[in-house]
């Protein structure tokens, strides 16, 4: 499946006020997954196997670090939990580093919301506004994410450029 979406993450004090803010949109609850993305080295763009107890996929994608809200390609296929497609991209291409999170998914249309928790780094909000289909423009996609932004009482300077794969590889060194 390859779609487009517009996106952005944030680092908070406390997820969990933010996902009460949530919870009176009344939002279809996709679960809480323990999710470990193995980040392997890739010519273009980030390449992960996300795995975890709700979603566990092979994610290929492409989007500038700019620190806002930011358009993203996508590339994804789901796998089974006893894939050995970990062992072929580890030998294949190295591993670049792990992420470990709790995540809570949500889902309102469209729009995918993730409230993470990662040991190392804190807590953060993302907010996906998806076109699977690609028949939502860029802009309506834009939007969404504003209005979700403006709905958190997020701040522009708390949306960050870097995927976790970076911020896990900068504290390390």
């Amino acid at each position: 499946m390859t779609f487009t979406n517009f996106e952005f993450k944030a680092s908070v004090k406390n997820c969990d006020i933010h996902e009460k803010q949530l919870l009176e949109l009344h939002p279809k609850f996709a679960g809480e997954d323990d999710q470990t993305d193995t980040y392997f080295h890739s010519e273009s763009g980030r390449l992960k196997l996300r795995e975890g107890n709700v979603e566990n996929a092979l994610i290929l994608y492409q989007r500038s670090d700019d620190p806002k809200a930011r358009e993203s390609k996508v590339i994804l296929q789901e796998v089974t939990q006893d894939s050995r497609l970990k062992e072929i991209l580890t030998t294949s291409n190295g591993i670049l580093a792990v992420v470990k999170k709790k995540r809570r998914i949500y889902f309102i249309e469209n729009v995918k919301f993730h409230f993470d928790k990662l040991d190392q780094l804190g807590d953060f909000v993302e907010v996906e506004a998806i076109d699977r289909t690609g028949n939502i423009p860029v802009k309506k996609l834009r939007d969404q994410c504003e209005y979700y932004r403006n709905f958190f009482g997020i701040d522009a300077c708390q949306i960050l450029a870097d995927s976790y794969s970076d911020m896990i590889l900068k504290t390390s060194t």
